[in-house]
């Protein structure tokens, strides 16, 4: 069974996907995103890979059982993709060199075109979930890409208070985040020319980093070169700092927050929503991971055991280290 169903205390929509309950598990002398495995090109540097076992799908079945009021269901349509980042088996953002990672954001951009000409396809969730923490069995470094046929519920609540904010002040409430972060400096991890890396006032993760275009732009197709070498750029450097913090490969969920697609309601978003991407990383020490427990999740009360104003000295600490290595190597 396959299917969305609605979610009428939050107003939004829940996907079943027990066909992924038929996922594998995969031998640990054997990857399929590696050369040679015959899923893959024997040569590739970045990939767009259908995801075998997709929570949506373009080809959906009747959703079964029919819904009635409260209750109502829907196809699960839309497209679930992986990106492969490399066909080297145990490579991560860190160790890629800038001018690869520019192809990923390349290729990045071509799958938010692709998709969002589906007039079906509502929303391009661009994101990568890293480490065992977070519940990564596939350790072949990759992203995946949702395009989903409704805007998220998180991401709708964004746009919302974003386009007040715009109606109430006239200008972008994150144009308005850099200028305060900017000003304080005291949460600020990294800068370039494009891009702005920042723990932001409120964020609940204790690492929890927010990359952010310097100019206002909606979303990754309105880069031009330099500024997706700058993203990538950033990319790089903050994963490093994650690994150099602990001296381990650090877990996250990195999440690109961008304007919606073939939405009526959100068709002037580009004015009032602001290209940004979130981390989630769990660890608030080397072994202790940040939970979100009861709290978080059945009240959505979020509760930063750390404060960012303490915890943005030790990763900025890390991101000099690393920017340092990287140039002593070069």
């Amino acid at each position: 069974m396959a299917e969305l169903r609605w979610n009428p205390l939050l107003s939004t929509w829940t996907m079943v996907a027990a066909n992924r309950q038929a996922r594998p598990h995969l031998p640990t002398d054997w990857c399929p995103f590696c050369p040679g495995s015959g899923k893959v090109p024997e040569n590739y540097d970045v990939y767009k890979y259908d995801n075998d076992f997709p929570a949506l799908t373009l080809s959906p079945e009747t959703p079964d059982p029919m819904g009635s009021a409260p209750y109502k269901v829907s196809p699960n349509y839309g497209k679930c993709e992986v990106i492969l980042y490399s066909p080297e088996h145990y490579a991560t953002l860190s160790n890629l060199p800038v001018s690869h990672i520019a192809k990923l954001i390349n290729l990045l951009a071509e799958r938010y075109t692709e998709l969002s000409s589906d007039s079906k396809i509502k929303y391009v969730f661009q994101f990568e979930n890293r480490g065992e923490e977070v519940g990564v069995t596939m350790p072949h470094p990759h992203g995946q890409i949702y395009a989903y046929p409704f805007v998220p519920q998180k991401i709708q609540l964004e746009l919302n208070n974003c386009r007040q904010y715009f109606r109430q002040e006239g200008r972008c409430l994150v144009c308005d985040m850099n200028k305060e972060e900017s000003s304080v400096r005291q949460r600020i991890i990294a800068e370039n020319k494009n891009f702005i890396a920042y723990l932001p006032f409120f964020t609940d993760y204790p690492y929890g980093v927010f990359i952010v275009s310097k100019l206002h732009k909606g979303n990754i197709t309105q880069f031009d070169k330099q500024e997706r070498r700058d993203l990538a750029a950033m990319l790089k450097n903050i994963a490093g700092a994650f690994d150099n913090l602990f001296n381990k490969l650090f877990p996250y969920m990195m999440c690109i927050h961008q304007t919606p697609v073939n939405t009526e309601e959100y068709r002037d978003s580009d004015e009032y929503y602001h290209f940004h991407i979130e981390f989630y990383p769990p660890l608030r020490e080397a072994n202790k991971i940040k939970f979100y427990a009861s709290s978080e999740m059945g009240a959505w009360a979020a509760c930063n055991p750390m404060s960012v104003e303490q915890t943005a000295v030790a990763l900025r600490e890390a991101y000099e280290r690393f920017v340092a290595e990287e140039e002593q190597d070069a």
